[in-house]
């Protein structure tokens, strides 16, 4: 079966999308083919029936890929938990259509970066939550975190959600640390992250300039990743 990584947070907002991509233009200028997945996407625009989501459309392009309805099977317009935008929009979650468009996906790619909705523990539909979908994929999980104030708090939970269903953690990507004028909390985060979990911190992304997910701008995400993420211990 290809290889793969799935890609979590400790909170909505905290750039998984912005790790996920920068990991595929990555990999694949590597010469790997990668292909890339949002199974379950919510605040998505465009006319019923016919719904986009930004972030897929973003890894879509990041990773170069060719099967843009298996990259994003399941979409909802409301920007909340997909059990509630399934009741509001009178839409069932489909699991069968996420397990058929992963299935398919395996078939033509290398390597899969699947990139979650929230945290670890949002709920997809009753009684199954993320983490129920990274079980079934059986995945190892990179966990994306925000590197400010909270987060010591928000990614030992998250990890500790996660070795509690025995899921193997490849390490910790912080996003959008500031270069200059950083608080104390934003300085000494990572290292205590690491300290009081004993994984790998793979490194922190800065604010990228020009980098625009709803626009589809990547700026120069893929020189800052290769730069300051440590690839190969994801890979390894």
């Amino acid at each position: 079966m290809p290889k793969g990584i799935f890609i979590t947070g400790t909170d909505t907002g905290v750039g998984k999308t912005v790790v996920a991509a920068g990991l595929a233009m990555v990999l694949r200028n590597r010469g790997m083919r990668v292909g890339v997945m949002k199974p379950v996407a919510t605040g998505c625009f465009g006319e019923t029936g016919h719904l986009v989501s930004a972030d897929a459309v973003y890894l879509f392009e990041a990773a170069e890929n060719e099967y843009a309805s298996l990259t994003s099977p399941v979409r909802f317009r409301n920007p909340v938990a997909p059990s509630i935008a399934s009741i509001y929009e009178q839409k069932e979650v489909d699991l069968d259509a996420i397990r058929k468009a992963y299935r398919e996906l395996q078939k033509h790619y290398d390597y899969l970066i699947v990139e979650g909705i929230g945290g670890i523990l949002v709920p997809i539909k009753k009684n199954y939550l993320v983490a129920n979908m990274i079980r079934e994929m059986n995945l190892p999980v990179l966990i994306v975190s925000h590197v400010s104030l909270g987060a010591i708090n928000h990614t030992l939970l998250t990890v500790d959600s996660a070795l509690i269903r025995g899921f193997l953690i490849k390490g910790i990507v912080f996003n959008r640390a500031p270069l200059v004028n950083y608080s104390l909390a934003e300085l000494t985060n990572p290292r205590v992250i690491h300290e009081l979990t004993g994984l790998p911190v793979l490194g922190t992304l800065p604010d990228i300039v020009d980098l625009d997910v709803e626009r589809c701008r990547f700026g120069n995400l893929k020189a800052v990743f290769e730069e300051r993420i440590n690839i190969d211990q994801i890979l390894k």
